[in-house]
């Protein structure tokens, strides 16, 4: 069976302990989890979770049925990457007290389009947003300077359109 990329959206109520039950359930059915993203919505009462997970279209539809089944979960659906849009959020720490660092740290935010939002002694740090695939990218081409530290957001998800999965 082949193994894909899937993207679950799901909105629920924003009670203790639902992503702990969320998580659970993907780990017991042999899941793991590659990016989770969790945020209130325009209803403080719900929150809108964003899940990249990989696996068979037949595992995938069961995990999905056995999320739905979770009291608290009010709207569960697959993306479709193609029909979304994808983003995640990379902040990047380069060395610049390394040979060409400075200037090797502003040349990948032009090439890419990032800002830099801090030059300390010794350090720049770039904010990028974009899809997981241009994050990456960037993060290859930052091989080639001395790279202190990252975090990256995981990715969140909306579909085009006028779609709407908000709940009351």
């Amino acid at each position: 069976m082949d193994e894909k990329q899937q993207y679950l959206i799901l909105l629920v109520e924003n009670n203790t302990g639902v992503l702990t039950r969320i998580s659970s359930l993907f780990c017991q059915r042999g899941f793991n989890i590659d990016s989770l993203n969790v945020s209130t919505t325009d209803n403080p009462n719900i929150s809108r979770i964003t899940i990249v997970t990989h696996g068979d279209d037949r595992k995938f539809r069961q995990i999905l049925g056995q999320t739905e089944k979770l009291i608290e979960t009010k709207t569960i659906f697959a993306l479709e990457p193609s029909f979304s849009l994808l983003r995640e959020l990379l902040l990047l720490k380069l060395d610049t007290t390394v040979d060409g660092g400075l200037t090797g740290a502003a040349a990948l935010a032009e090439k890419y389009g990032a800002s830099i939002i801090d030059h300390s002694i010794g350090t720049v740090v770039l904010e990028y947003t974009g899809t997981p695939d241009e994050i990456d990218a960037l993060l290859e081409d930052a091989k080639q300077l001395k790279i202190s530290e990252l975090c990256r957001t995981g990715v969140t998800a909306m579909e085009r359109g006028k779609t709407s999965y908000m709940v009351d």
